[in-house]
């Protein structure tokens, strides 16, 4: 294995590489957004993953949640997962939680980094206010249709920012969630490992009617 990470040294050396296996996460949801930078940072080297998530896997999750294959049908996303980033790299740690976001938070498991890849507005109001709680650093993210936002959550809050609605989701195509959960996990990536990223600034990226790919970006409240 001691070429795993040859072309991630290449880029930033053997020490910030040696320093990722001492830092912690972790990632609320193990659906799309979930599964994608799960995928994306177990293979860059962060020593421990927590995987939380109470669902089951379901036919019509597979088409874009890319930790999954048919036949997987019933079984807890967060152990897939979580089993799935132990043989993909077994140099890192995976927990697998099955459990909601709720009871994850009884257990006081200290992290260097939240990542937020759930589907409601509800469960992102509750990793806000544990995360300000706990002066944890947490990135947002969402995705709709063709369209998707993310924010690195320091000192704004969420909750002053977004009105907390029950709200469904649209139709979403798959490939849009890759697109967001990779801007999310490269956030992650560059925060760890020291490099510069900008703060409580929420980037919203979408594709018009031509097809072309847009982003724009705000402030929000601190």
């Amino acid at each position: 294995m001691v070429n795993y990470y040859h072309r991630q040294i290449k880029l930033w050396g053997q020490d910030i590489q040696d320093s990722l296996q001492n830092k912690s996460i972790a990632i609320i949801g193990a659906g799309g957004l979930g599964s994608s930078i799960a995928i994306a940072l177990g293979g860059s080297g962060i020593g421990t993953i927590n995987i939380v998530d109470f669902d089951n896997i379901e036919i019509h999750n597979i088409h874009r949640q890319i930790a999954f294959v048919v036949g997987d049908e019933g079984l807890y996303k967060a152990d897939v997962l979580t089993s799935l980033l132990k043989k993909r790299n077994p140099m890192i740690e995976s927990n697998s939680h099955v459990m909601s976001f709720d009871e994850y938070q009884k257990n006081s498991i200290k992290v260097d980094l939240i990542i937020d890849a759930t589907d409601n507005l509800t469960s992102r109001s509750q990793i806000d206010i544990y995360a300000k709680a706990n002066n944890i650093p947490w990135i947002y993210g969402s995705v709709e249709a063709f369209n998707g936002h993310v924010c690195f959550f320091d000192n704004a809050s969420f909750n002053d920012s977004f009105k907390v609605i029950d709200k469904t989701p649209a139709g979403i195509a798959a490939p849009i969630v890759m697109q967001v959960a990779s801007f999310q996990a490269n956030l992650a990536l560059r925060f760890l490992t020291g490099l510069s990223i900008k703060k409580d600034k929420l980037y919203y990226m979408f594709y018009n009617d031509n097809g072309e790919f847009i982003t724009q970006s705000f402030g929000v409240k601190s």
